[in-house]
């Protein structure tokens, strides 16, 4: 173990001993700290008469300074949304006066529905046109991107990595490329942000979206979205009074507010002021910034490499570990193998999804010897 990486985080997670969860690209389990703060949040309502002015906005600001401190980028530029197709629906929308007919927008194979369906409308009400980058023979997603990146294109959207498996995405080289063209790179990083470092300023993106229940290890319901400066002026999604100037005044409200508040507010989803959602992202975050993104990937890779490792000797077949992602990848079956691997494991309390035509491995800093002792045992009982 190297110094930047860390031991198994276990006990600020509720997982029983006999639970071996490597799926946290499906649902991360949930932080005891975020637990105890959603009770107390969902508590808190049945005393309206403490919550102040201050309350609507209090917890939202805490967010984007605590984003801003774990994944970079100003705390004006961030907004709070309830999930990735929010985040990307509010993109689409900011992005779709500048459309027009012909123009491309560039998008993965097999991509989420998040980071796709907001775009095939918009390119629909333009004239506009998908193009889909194609699976590459050789796993890299970079090289087969860069191949459609040409003028013509207005959009590019991507991830960090491919969602299914976990295949890696060189951001910096397609921001490059975007530039290069006057494109828009936008950007899902649900299965990434929070688990694999992001560099805004080296990468440079129009929009960045992600669900928060995946690597952000916060509640299900909360989101974030991270707007670059020459957007912030953009029509938001929906027209919140909590985002206008003078909110706080609440006396005041009938004199409605011609402006909105600054940086990325505007692009809020309305009900920020939520305290059963909010106080959990908060300890999440609080606990990411602790940990620091760089030693969450430098341990989950010290993990996976070691599942790697198994794999192969069972007869898995693998990408090359240059196109694979640190926190999560997936692994064909080997030809023999007939049974049901997700169904066989979760028989023995073991835990694993398949996406497309890979298994996915995608532990946590829950995960200890113990769960990997387990899983190696398992797969070669089963696969022997």
């Amino acid at each position: 173990m190297t110094a930047l990486e860390l031991p198994s985080q276990r006990a600020l997670f509720d997982v029983p001993d006999d639970v071996a969860y490597f799926n946290a690209a499906y649902n991360s389990p949930l932080l005891n700290a975020s637990r105890d703060r959603l009770l107390a949040g969902a508590a808190s309502k049945s005393h309206p008469w403490e919550r102040t002015a201050a309350s609507f906005f209090d917890d939202a600001d805490t967010v984007r300074r605590l984003a801003s401190d774990v994944l970079g980028g100003d705390a004006d530029g961030y907004a709070v949304v309830p999930a990735a197709s929010y985040g990307c629906s509010a993109a689409a929308r900011a992005v779709e006066p500048t459309l027009g007919r012909g123009d491309k927008i560039v998008v993965m194979d097999e991509e989420f529905p998040s980071n796709y369906l907001p775009w095939e409308r918009s390119a629909r009400e333009r004239g506009a046109e998908i193009v889909t980058v194609p699976t590459p023979a050789d796993g890299d997603w970079t090289k087969a991107y860069l191949t459609l990146i040409v003028p013509g294109v207005k959009v590019v959207a991507a991830g960090q990595c491919h969602w299914t498996n976990g295949a890696f995405v060189d951001l910096v080289v397609l921001g490059e490329a975007c530039r290069a063209v006057g494109a828009s790179l936008a950007l899902d990083l649900t299965q990434s942000l929070g688990a694999m470092p992001f560099d805004i300023a080296a990468v440079q993106p129009d929009f960045v979206y992600a669900a928060g229940y995946k690597w952000l290890l916060c509640p299900y319901g909360f989101g974030l979205m991270y707007v670059a400066p020459a957007w912030r002026d953009a029509r938001p999604l929906e027209e919140s009074w909590l985002k206008r100037e003078n909110a706080e005044n609440f006396a005041g409200l009938v004199k409605y507010a011609p402006k909105y508040a600054p940086g990325a507010r505007r692009f809020d989803v309305g009900e920020t002021v939520v305290p059963t959602v909010l106080p959990g992202a908060i300890a999440a975050l609080e606990q990411l910034k602790a940990w620091s993104v760089p030693a969450i990937a430098a341990s989950l890779a010290r993990i996976n490499a070691r599942i790697a490792e198994a794999l192969e000797r069972f007869g898995f077949a693998l990408p090359p570990q240059q196109l694979r992602s640190p926190h999560m990848f997936g692994a064909q079956l080997p030809a023999r193998y007939r049974g049901n691997l997700v169904a066989d494991l979760a028989a023995r309390r073991i835990y694993i999804s398949q996406r497309g035509n890979a298994v996915r491995f995608a532990p946590h800093l829950h995960v200890n010897a113990a769960d990997l002792d387990r899983l190696e045992q398992s797969l070669e009982a089963l696969l022997r």
